[in-house]
């Protein structure tokens, strides 16, 4: 289907976490449409929604990670059904496709625990996790459970994977997610570099991987070691909070990352927003994109339609989510719905 008949959704999923769990949700938008649509028929009560994949061949088929396991729709967001993670791990927090197979999901838990289906989420398997140890100065921190908050693997060796923790540092695997290690370790001051919100592997660059921590971007060239910090230029000066980071699935040499000052290990009293940048030359120089206004909440996340990729969307923490149809030269802007709190924000953005 050529782009301009292929009409967009974008999906995105709320939820709170700890002693802030509040209603939860999921919302479907159609690019063009003005209503946001609750779309959350065969989810669970007050459904946690912290995952979100649209398939990459069928957009109509739509995954969504939730506090009760990983849910399944084949007619984007209409009707869920449970699939057959064990539920003795139910808090999915990441979902990735193999990025060659998409028959082959993996599934990232709270706490600490990586699972691989084969057969599109109808079974699952849980890799081996028994070598990871945590950088030690994450570990006082209870009761935080290592959360794995992403999941990437090497397009150009899906060999290669790579689980960003939160609170707990980058995790490789060099055999296709079935045993991990912890890829940081060493002498740390401060917490907040170890504080993974994100992973990233570009196509472009085979063998280098991107983390966000909650104070910066790093990059590895060789494959998880001896790290460079990238300077963003006209980052926050006060302090910055990197959430979201996405290479374009069409183009690889382009990046996005939605960051924001204020909040994290920014200091205090520094005024909160949002800022979306983009990098066409896989990382070496950073630009931020002017999406008409300055969010004044942090940005949270980044979503491109592969079926069509001058259709960009990111939205901050609070549902206000920017749209582009022009690869990002122009933007609108629509609110999802409700009173967003501490206890009910918005986690993932998927779109197709």
């Amino acid at each position: 289907m050529a782009a301009h008949e292929h009409q967009t959704y974008v999906y995105v999923g709320l939820a709170g976490e700890g002693d802030f769990i509040g209603q939860g949700g999921l919302y479907r938008w159609a690019d063009g449409d003005e209503e946001w649509i609750n779309i959350q028929k065969g989810l669970p009560q007050n459904p946690q929604v912290r995952a979100l994949l649209v398939h990459p061949d069928t957009p109509e088929v739509v995954y969504a990670g939730t506090h009760q396991g990983v849910y399944r729709s084949g007619d984007r967001g209409e009707h869920w059904e449970p699939l057959g993670l064990p539920r003795i791990t139910t808090d999915i927090w990441s979902l990735a496709f193999h990025p060659h197979d998409p028959n082959i999901l993996f599934a990232g838990c709270d706490p600490c625990a990586i699972f691989r289906s084969e057969d599109s989420g109808q079974h699952w398997r849980k890799m081996d996790t028994s070598r990871v140890a945590f950088p030690h100065i994450t570990t006082y921190m209870p009761p935080l459970g290592k959360r794995v908050i992403g999941l990437a693997a090497d397009p150009s060796n899906p060999l290669d994977m790579y689980a960003a923790i939160e609170v707990g540092g980058l995790l490789g695997s060099r055999d296709g997610g079935e045993s991990w290690d912890q890829l940081l370790d060493g002498p740390y001051l401060r917490n907040n570099t170890l504080d993974l919100h994100g992973v990233q592997v570009s196509a472009a660059s085979p063998g280098t991987v991107f983390i966000i921590t909650q104070v910066a971007m790093f990059r590895s060239r060789q494959r998880g070691q001896y790290w460079e910090h990238i300077q963003v230029e006209e980052m926050f000066p006060g302090g910055s909070y990197c959430r979201g980071l996405l290479v374009d699935p069409n183009n690889p040499s382009t990046l996005y990352l939605a960051s924001g000052a204020g909040g994290g290990g920014a200091p205090r009293g520094i005024q909160e927003a949002g800022a979306l940048f983009r990098s066409r030359d896989t990382g070496e120089t950073w630009q931020r994109v002017d999406i008409g206004e300055t969010p004044p909440r942090r940005m949270f996340q980044v979503a491109i339609d592969r079926a069509a990729p001058s259709r960009v969307y990111c939205c901050d923490g609070d549902g206000r989510v920017y749209a582009s149809q022009d690869g990002g030269n122009s933007w609108t802007k629509t609110q999802v719905p409700g009173q967003m709190s501490r206890s009910l924000h918005v986690y993932p953005m998927a779109a197709g």
